[in-house]
């Protein structure tokens, strides 16, 4: 997956994926994304958002414990490119509250921002951002993941 500067997806879009699978196209995410980057998860609650954006932080080099931000709303990692934001918007109750986690600032030029719930702030959403959605299969050990890269 790209940043700002490119257009290629590291899959294509609409792919079934295992968790394993998931882990492993997530540190990828991690490692490669060219920085300023969004990547904004969607899907039912327990989908596997918060595996993806465990993954992806942990293979832009986040070490430690990367818990959700459920309760926070905000976690920043420092890594030795930049940093990695991982918001959890699931909590909001108004898409306004955005602006108290410092939303106007995100994403400065050596971030890369994990948003999980972004429909909570819908027409606040930076871009251009990478679209990731999760979804159940009929097979319970899959994942449905589109992919759509939002430029306007």
């Amino acid at each position: 997956m790209t940043g700002s500067a490119g257009d290629r997806p590291m899959i294509q879009p609409d792919r079934d994926l295992t968790e394993a699978e998931l882990e492993e196209w997530g540190r990828g995410i991690g490692a490669e994304a060219e920085l300023p980057t969004v990547i904004a998860l969607r899907g039912d609650l327990g989908v596997g958002k918060s595996t993806l954006a465990r993954a992806i932080a942990r293979g832009a080099g986040v070490e430690g414990a990367v818990p959700s931000p459920t309760f926070n709303l905000l976690f920043r990692y420092q890594v030795p490119r930049g940093a990695v934001v991982h918001l959890d918007l699931y909590r909001l109750d108004d898409p306004e509250e955005v602006w108290d986690l410092g939303w106007s600032e995100l994403p400065a030029d050596d971030e890369l921002v994990i948003i999980e719930w972004p429909e909570r702030a819908e027409g606040l959403l930076p871009v251009p951002r990478w679209e990731v959605e999760i979804r159940e299969t009929e097979a319970p050990s899959l994942r449905s993941v589109s992919v759509l890269r939002v430029t306007r």
